[in-house]
């Protein structure tokens, strides 16, 4: 039998809300699964009608540059929801939106109907938007607040395609026990509730891969007494990343440094998270005052500089932050480290001309998709600098 990567385990979401130890049993150790790992669909993109609009500023020039070029970027869309008196109520997004054209309107040909294509955001309270009774519409606003106009009513035309339906999630080479056992040898059909966590080789929990419904099992081929569960996930899949991690984390937490260092962005992005799930809480911190020794070779994007500061403060597979809201709150103490402290930042002209570099790419392409620089999720050096400094951090660049 093959080393188990999988550990299933019975789960009950409001035991977990709450708070309630013990809820968790052991149901299988299991080889390997399919059907896993996926990165998240993009966002569906829809077609809507702003009806009945008083365009102003940026819209407007979007409008203009429509006529022209047949469409033109406009970036994020808030739709001030206003009750009679026109205060606002509450706010609906749209998102990437980009102006198709535009039509008198039927009901007053001096306001215009103005057609768009854009994906409804993930924030959204409502699946839709609704105005109050004797409500005048919608006020428009950027990115950034400022007013773009006004509409009296949203239209949705149509949404481009359906969302594509999910294979189950199968474990394979499972070997039940426990309350698992028991409901396979009685023929029970409702299995109940799992999670799957992936484990190391020594069968430690590196980190929790999904939670779903186990509703079916065959027997396995891969050995006697071993079953393939079939999984209904109700949670997001790991995504492809997640992979290439796991597989870094296999004989359990590094004790070499820089095994991050081969990953792309993405597989560092996810890095991030395991190693915080991994971060052995209760060990004091190390006195203020502390010299920490950053490695700066492989530090050419935004995860790659906090994969190295995890290091260099709690050691290989370390953790301290994943952005700066998080360093922020690791030097407030408990996750290895306290200030003041200093870092020497080896080999730093790499992160200074990579960060950079990756900083007017981002910049430049969230300009293009939302309208505002804004929303560049990258990293900044000189930013960073002044962060550490002003969190009572001295940097010495080597």
């Amino acid at each position: 039998m093959g080393k188990p990567k999988y550990l299933l385990l019975s789960y009950d979401p409001r035991a977990e809300y709450e708070g309630e130890d013990g809820y968790e049993e052991t149901w299988a150790l299991c080889q390997d699964a399919t059907d896993l790992f996926a990165d998240p669909p993009p966002p569906t993109r829809g077609t809507y009608e702003l009806l009945g609009c008083v365009p102003e500023d940026r819209l407007l020039a979007a409008l203009t540059g429509a006529r022209a070029e047949s469409s033109a970027p406009l970036g994020i869309l808030t739709l001030e929801i206003l009750d009679k008196s026109g205060t606002s109520v509450g706010e609906w997004y749209l998102e990437n939106v980009r102006v198709l054209g535009d039509r008198a309107c039927a009901r007053d040909l001096t306001l215009r109907d103005i057609t768009v294509e854009a994906s409804e955001s993930d924030d959204n309270p409502w699946g839709y938007p609704q105005c109050p009774p004797l409500s005048p519409g919608y006020r428009l606003l950027d990115a950034t607040g400022e007013q773009l106009g006004t509409c009296r009513d949203l239209a949705r035309i149509g949404v481009d395609g359906d969302e594509p339906l999910e294979p189950p999630l199968r474990l394979l080479g499972c070997a039940p026990q426990g309350a698992l056992r028991t409901a396979l040898d009685s023929g029970e059909e409702d299995l109940g509730h799992a999670k799957v966590v992936r484990i190391d080789s020594s069968g430690r929990p590196v980190q929790s891969a999904a939670e779903g419904e186990v509703r079916a099992w065959i027997p396995s081929a891969r050995g006697s007494g071993l079953v393939d569960l079939t999984l209904d996930l109700w949670s997001e899949r790991p995504p492809l990343a997640a992979r290439e991690v796991w597989e870094l984390w296999e004989e359990g937490r590094p004790t070499e440094p820089n095994r991050w260092a081969r990953c792309d962005t993405a597989a560092r992005d996810f890095w991030l998270g395991t190693a915080r799930e991994n971060h052995p809480h209760g060990r004091p911190d190390r006195p203020a005052g502390t010299t920490y020794h950053l490695d700066g070779r492989h530090i050419t994007d935004r995860p790659g500089f906090f994969c190295a500061l995890g290091e260099a403060v709690n050691g290989p597979g370390g953790y301290f932050g994943w952005g700066l809201d998080a360093l922020a709150d690791c030097l407030c103490g408990r996750w290895g480290a306290a200030p003041p402290l200093t870092l020497v930042w080896h080999d730093a002209d790499v992160a200074r001309a990579h960060l950079a570099a990756a900083t007017a790419s981002a910049t430049a392409a969230a300009t293009a998709a939302v309208g505002s620089a804004d929303q560049a999720s990258s990293l900044d050096f000189e930013e960073v600098l002044a962060f550490l400094t002003e969190k009572n951090v001295a940097v010495r660049l080597a």
